[in-house]
């Protein structure tokens, strides 16, 4: 299949398409790269948006069941919605070891709702580097609402900020100190923290730990991107489907308000400067790959190691071997 035609499916809401073109934007490979790059600059003047909703939470915190659930509440409101799970690493084959997909049984069967299931590879705080690649596609095909559901909870996390509109920390009720369980950093740029398993014998206990973390979100300081009441902590039942609603309203609400305010604009602008910043890195990074570069870094590893140079002097010659190396090609 040629670019030009991938893209008309893809624009068309082609699944099967959006599904072979994310592959490919998630390959390594050089050629697929130059493709992959053209491909993404073909479907750039779509003008299509979606809302990008980027989801952490726990281990065992209910993020499959609570994606399923609330997708399912979207669809049913004529949404369509793609769920983008990366999931973690296969250590031999790098591949995805969770298969999130068979956990959002329902979800997989609707036509309006597309889910993939990504590798995190080695990539910092569980986002797959070309998630944000990914994202545009579904923007591309149509999508109304795009998940991206991460794995864990951790300070390199935040980098889900930087391709999501809004971002939502789900947490489960805990005996204990609740507030111990969450870095201080992730609470900073969650927009909204959910509560779930609120049902049953739960609820209780769920409701005073809502009330713990909207004590903690008001002794942070307010954002300029928020209003008011923003950011805010709420309880939600993925089981029993309570909450969703609410929070999806609340979702809305913050949306529109930063629409109106102009900081939807300027925030899409500030992360498309952060990843053409980490594109740059990654690229830099990359040289170090060739066989060449690789055998000098051995070299001047063991000198270090064998204490005849210091780190920063074996870096110094390391650089300027590339730039050499730059300057003659």
């Amino acid at each position: 299949m040629d670019l030009a035609q991938l893209s008309d499916r893809i624009l068309s809401g082609d699944r099967r398409a959006l599904a072979r073109a994310i592959t490919l934007v998630e390959s390594s490979r050089e050629d697929h790269r130059t493709q992959a790059r053209d491909l993404l600059e073909r479907l750039r003047l779509s003008g299509r948006e979606a809302v990008r909703i980027g989801l952490s939470g726990t281990p065992g915190v209910g993020k499959s069941t609570f994606t399923e659930s609330f997708g399912m509440m979207l669809v049913g409101q004529g949404l369509r919605v793609a769920v983008l799970a990366v999931d973690p690493s296969s250590a031999r084959s790098g591949g995805s070891i969770l298969g999130d997909k068979t956990r959002m049984d329902r979800l997989s069967r609707v036509p309006q709702a597309f889910i993939r299931p990504s590798p995190s590879q080695s990539q910092l705080g569980g986002v797959a580097r070309r998630s944000r690649e990914a994202v545009a596609l579904c923007e591309a095909a149509g999508f109304d609402v795009v998940i991206i559901e991460t794995v864990g909870v951790g300070q390199s996390e935040t980098v889900v900020a930087e391709m999501a509109d809004l971002f939502v920390l789900l947490l489960a009720p805990a005996g204990g100190d609740e507030l111990q369980g969450v870095k201080r950093g992730i609470m900073e740029i969650a927009d909204l923290i959910l509560v779930n398993k609120a049902d049953g014998d739960l609820k209780p206990v769920a409701t005073r730990t809502c009330a713990d973390y909207s004590g903690a979100l008001r002794l942070l300081r307010r954002r300029p991107q928020d209003p008011d009441d923003f950011p805010k902590a709420m309880m939600v039942s993925a089981m029993a489907e309570t909450g969703l609603a609410e929070a999806w309203d609340e979702m809305q609400a913050l949306v529109g308000w930063r629409r109106s305010a102009g900081f939807w604009t300027s925030r899409r602008a500030e992360q498309a400067r952060y990843w053409f910043d980490q594109e740059v890195r990654h690229a830099l990074l990359a040289q170090l790959e060739t066989a060449g570069a690789r055998a000098e870094l051995d070299r001047l590893g063991r000198e270090v190691a064998e204490g005849r140079l210091t780190p920063g002097v074996a870096a110094g010659q390391m650089l300027a071997g590339l730039d050499a190396t730059r300057r003659a090609g």
